[in-house]
């Protein structure tokens, strides 16, 4: 046994032996905001993101604006036919290429302007980060009004792979000029599109 090995199995042997629940974390939304919708859109934009905004009847519109000159569209949702498929044998690599990608948000979080985003959504993880452009579908009713109340989700229990997305890429510690799109996505759209039930 090494020397590591020793000190492991002494801490262990030595650890307390009483089952401590964990503290109750309260949810922080005794003035949760009126208009949650209205919430997010502040903080998205606040964080470089860009709220699609529907010009007649159609929430897709926006979406389909922004797609009209994009060569490589890579769409993980029903709603949106992308030219490059996702299937089982899609390596990460093979989305460099993409102008454009397509998911569909599992929740968004008032408090500060995140998306989350599972493997289920993005159906290969590096769709959220190698296309130039990201346009996340949302449907408002799946806005929790803060972190508190997204992290007692089950998608963080669930999942194999869930993070939050906050705006696009964005770097500034390159003589203080801020850059959009330095290790990640240059522009983060969200558009307000119900589910299908």
């Amino acid at each position: 046994m090494s020397s590591r090995d020793d000190i492991l199995a002494a801490v262990r042997a030595h650890a307390p032996k009483t089952e401590r629940p964990l503290p109750d974390v309260p949810l922080f939304d005794t003035a949760p905001p009126a208009d949650l919708t209205a919430a997010f859109v502040k903080m998205l934009e606040l964080m470089g993101g860009e709220w699609l905004r529907p010009s007649g009847t159609d929430p897709l519109a926006p979406v389909h604006a922004k797609l009209a000159q994009a060569k490589v569209v890579c769409s993980n949702v029903p709603e949106i036919t992308g030219n490059k498929a996702l299937d089982a044998g899609t390596r990460p690599t093979d989305l460099a290429d993409v102008d454009y990608g397509v998911v569909r948000a599992v929740f968004a979080v008032a408090e500060t302007g995140s998306i989350c985003l599972t493997g289920r959504q993005l159906g290969v993880n590096t769709l959220g980060y190698l296309p130039q452009h990201l346009i996340i579908l949302l449907d408002p009713a799946d806005i929790m009004p803060n972190i508190h109340h997204a992290y007692r989700r089950p998608e963080w229990r669930d999942s194999h792979y869930a993070v939050f997305q906050t705006g696009p890429s964005a770097t500034a510690d390159i003589e203080g000029v801020l850059i959009h799109g330095a290790q990640g996505v240059r522009s983060l759209s969200v558009a307000a599109v119900p589910r299908r039930n």
